[in-house]
């Protein structure tokens, strides 16, 4: 059964810089949108809807039997995206949970999407995600891989404290490459959406900093794997490589 406290979006746009017409692209045999919704739809946790401002896009969905939401082409974020989509889907209200979706992560495993939802349960937090313990010096050196630093709620799940391009902490220790996927609470997405750009949001180019910075409470769950995001032609290769094996 479907929780229908839950909206999972998967925002998707053409207009990607360093490869345009992404969501489309083949992978084995299906468009990238088409494997991220279908994780998504086999996760079980709530309804799947596709949130984008082209029509290819939504045509796409709907044919392999999605759902697709237009939203506005003027969006500057994902998360701006979702929330025209949420409003546009549950006009009532009646979803309490928000999860922000990657349109771009066509590997992710049902597991990782389920597992960003636990700590919601703590009527303290606000947003949840997902963070991977670093094990190789190149993630660790590299800025394009963001890392979490939170203080340790035990077991598997964090606080966040910061989130940052830099090889941080410094020092003898774990450090956590951050995932990009996000449960909001609904009042959680409606204020972040609310808040203009924040000054370390700016610097970090992380807008995920726009919450911390505004007291908002963060925390993250520790996971085994992470996901392969499709950046450039080489992540496609790769995505298809993978894809193409299961």
């Amino acid at each position: 059964m479907i929780d229908p406290r839950i909206l999972v979006l998967i925002p998707a746009r053409m207009a990607a810089t360093r490869l345009p017409g992404k969501p489309l692209a083949d992978i084995a045999g299906l468009p990238m949108i088409v494997h991220v919704m279908r994780r998504a739809e086999a996760a079980g946790i709530g309804r799947v809807a596709v949130a984008t401002d082209t029509p290819e896009i939504a045509s796409v969905v709907t044919t392999h039997g999605g759902e697709a939401v237009m939203t506005s082409p003027t969006h500057p974020s994902g998360s701006d995206r979702i929330h025209e989509a949420m409003q546009k889907l549950d006009p009532d209200g009646k979803a309490e949970i928000v999860v922000n979706l990657q349109g771009d992560f066509p590997t992710i495993t049902i597991g990782n999407i389920r597992e960003v939802l636990p700590p919601l349960q703590d009527p303290a937090v606000d947003i949840a995600t997902l963070a991977s313990q670093i094990h190789t010096e190149e993630e660790d050196l590299a800025p394009s891989v963001v890392k979490a630093i939170g203080t340790s709620l035990g077991g598997k799940r964090m606080r966040a404290l910061y989130f940052t391009r830099a090889t941080a902490p410094t020092g003898d220790g774990p450090r956590y490459h951050h995932i990009g996927l996000y449960a909001y609470r609904r009042a959680a997405l409606e204020r972040y959406v609310s808040l203009p750009p924040s000054p370390l949001e700016l610097q970090e180019k992380l807008e995920q900093l726009r919450a911390l910075e505004a007291g908002m409470r963060i925390d993250f769950t520790i996971v085994d794997t992470v996901p392969r995001g499709v950046d450039t032609p080489a992540d496609l290769e790769t995505a298809r490589s993978i894809l193409s094996k299961s």
